[in-house]
């Protein structure tokens, strides 16, 4: 089997949809011979924030010189780039032959994308030997095909609600399924969060006997300076690569990871692998200025939390710009009337779009949505061109596409195959 069959087959399993449960996952990786069990993870949950923490923790480990897989979803332009090892997508023929030797199991034990992509990671860290491998979690804890390993660590970034058809209503249900990934003897790592998700992770580490590392422990904010002191480190000058006083959390909370867990305290190194993740794990749509002169820039902002972590940095750029645009779009199961709401008084013309995936929500029905909330928007059904013509226009306006990860993905594929920068 080649490659370009591997994925037409590992994408046609999108078809099983997200079914939650480790039953399938478990059975799968014993018949691979467990190598989830070999290798020593650091798992990362959370509704804003778990993949850059999650590149932030292996771009610190890579800087201490460390052999680092890195899994993450979902991928923005190639499906390789969610399993990585030191920043090196795993190759086409592997993913090709695992796909051809196991596809029969596949097809009799209905796996689904997740399940299936999941196995591959945990097998290729291992065949690789790596030192170290950070999980990044698809969806909740409880259920995700990700929660089968026994981690060194655990971290849970931030919880709001999200998903909540499947996750729970409230935050204390949401952090009842993310705090499901902490195991005994893991060492237990929480961003800044509600206190009613405080309560439930609290709870959780009792039950377990699980150490708990709190980041609003560690940390002393004066003005825009972060400042992150434990009694083996400290750390008050971040050369930080991404934009946001949030990324500035997220650097905080991998370095005290690497510090509680590894024990870890060589402040230029961790410094190093903070300055250098962008390099070291190629992270991107995060703020990122796509295009420039005019600026186009990409957020990966899927809910209202990130929503506000993105205003809050686009407030200090947006009086530079003569017009600013919105081309927005997401999957129809997040709190897109919330998310409206928040962005409406930012810019000056909102756009809404939608991609080519089943979960994706319709133009017509961000238009209803919009419609509902006396927000004017405009339909966009061909993303791509309207960002190719937007780049020929005034360089003094400002284009935003902001939403789902998948959004970003399509369309950075297109316009980087177009040669478009």
């Amino acid at each position: 089997m080649n490659v370009d069959k591997a994925l037409e087959k590992l994408f046609s399993l999108h078809t099983f949809g997200i079914k939650l449960g480790l039953e399938n996952i478990s059975n799968f990786l014993e018949f691979l011979g467990n190598p989830q069990n070999k290798l020593n993870t650091i798992h990362i949950a959370g509704s804003n924030g778990k993949g850059s923490t999650a590149s932030f923790v292996a771009s610190i480990l890579m800087e201490f010189g460390y052999k680092v897989g890195l899994y993450t979803s979902p991928h923005f332009v190639r499906y390789n780039e969610r399993i990585k090892i030191n920043d090196v997508q795993i190759p086409d023929d592997y993913v090709a032959k695992f796909v051809g030797d196991c596809v029969d199991y596949i097809d009799e034990h209905e796996l689904t994308f997740f399940e299936v992509t999941t196995a591959i990671a945990f097998k290729y860290f291992y065949e690789q030997k790596v030192d170290y491998a950070v999980i990044e979690t698809g969806l909740g804890g409880r259920l995700d095909a990700t929660n089968v390993i026994q981690p060194l660590a655990v971290a849970i970034t931030s919880i709001s609600l999200e998903h909540t058809n499947i996750l729970g209503s409230t935050i204390k249900e949401i952090a009842g399924e993310k705090a499901a990934i902490i195991k005994n003897p893991a060492k237990v790592f929480t961003g800044r969060m509600p206190s009613d998700a405080e309560k439930v992770i609290e709870e959780k580490c009792k039950t377990e006997n699980c150490s708990w590392f709190r980041i609003e422990d560690y940390i002393n904010m004066q003005g825009t300076t972060l400042e992150l002191y434990t009694e083996e480190l400290e750390v008050d000058d971040w050369s930080m690569p991404l934009k946001g006083e949030y990324q500035k959390y997220n650097a905080a909370l991998a370095a005290l990871i690497i510090d509680k867990t590894l024990l870890k305290d060589d402040y230029k190194t961790i410094s190093k692998g903070i300055k250098n993740v962008i390099k070291n794990t190629g992270l991107q749509g995060r703020f990122e200025y796509f295009s420039t002169n005019p600026d186009i820039i990409f957020d990966s902002a899927h809910n209202p939390e990130g929503i506000e972590n993105f205003l809050k940095e686009f407030s200090k750029e947006i009086k530079k710009y003569k017009k600013r645009v919105l081309l927005f779009g997401v999957m129809r199961d997040k709190s897109i009337s919330e998310m409206l709401l928040k962005l409406s008084g930012s810019f000056d013309e909102i756009r809404v779009t939608q991609i080519n995936y089943d979960r994706s929500c319709k133009v017509e029905d961000l238009q209803k949505i919009a419609d509902e909330l006396n927000i004017s928007v405009i339909p966009e059904y061909n993303p791509i061109e309207y960002i190719q013509n937007f780049k020929k226009i005034n360089s003094q306006d400002c284009l935003v596409v902001l939403g789902s990860m998948y959004l970003l993905g399509e369309v950075k594929s297109v316009l980087q195959k177009n040669n478009f920068a």
